[in-house]
């Protein structure tokens, strides 16, 4: 038996191969019989074995895994489906539906009453130091209020009467010590004497000084007799 000439492999068919024979060279049809590479005791335990192998190594080719990883990574939910933006945009659009009832509700109430300024405030100003400031005041007033009692009920403690007394006095002593008459200048400047015009003011418990005695107490002054 000639090796590697004839033979077919295990799950193949039979193959046609030239051979060199006596005479001449033609083609002949190989034995259709499992013919093993090796030798063996039965050629059919020897087919199913082979068959058995090829289908193992066949499987391991199909399930052989690449040295470079070159599959896409793997893409998480929370990436795709972002909640929180989706979870704003039904916040913005229940703001807006809430919004434009409330638009809807404005021109319906227009359309109703014909529409309308609506610009009266309707409500009382409050203060928070109001109540305090109105106490003030009125602790002010009350002692305004006793000042000018007191003021009213008062007294003077001093005497005009006395004052214009002391002051006629006065007038006389400076009279008595002038070096001229006091009436001879008020003559020359066309006024009249200022010591009849304070008695002219004087009440009765302080009578004028009388003008003769005036001129005579001047003539007395300058050495001559009275006339």
């Amino acid at each position: 038996m000639m090796k590697g000439r004839g033979t077919e492999t295990p799950s193949g068919p039979p193959r046609t191969v030239r051979c060199r024979v006596r005479g001449g060279t033609g083609a002949v049809m190989a034995h259709r019989a499992c013919q093993p590479l090796l030798p063996t005791g039965n050629k059919y335990l020897q087919q199913k074995w082979d068959a058995a192998a090829y289908d193992v190594h066949r499987g391991k080719v199909k399930s052989a895994r690449p040295t470079i990883n070159t599959t896409p990574p793997k893409t998480f939910t929370h990436l795709t489906v972002k909640l929180k933006n989706l979870k704003l945009e039904e916040e913005r659009a229940t703001k807006m539906r809430g919004e434009n009832d409330m638009l809807a509700e404005k021109i319906a109430h227009i359309a109703r009453t014909g529409g309308g300024v609506d610009n009266r405030n309707y409500y009382d100003r409050k203060s928070l130091g109001e109540k305090k400031r109105q106490l003030e005041l009125l602790r002010i007033t009350q002692e305004n209020q006793r000042i000018l009692f007191r003021l009213s009920q008062c007294r003077s403690h001093y005497n005009p009467r006395s004052w214009r007394e002391s002051w006629l006095q006065t007038l006389k002593v400076m009279d008595s010590i002038a070096h001229y008459p006091r009436d001879r200048t008020s003559q020359q400047k066309g006024q009249g004497n200022p010591v009849e015009k304070v008695s002219a003011g004087a009440t009765a418990d302080s009578p004028a000084r009388p003008e003769a005695d005036c001129k005579a107490e001047g003539e007395k002054r300058r050495g001559k007799e009275p006339a």
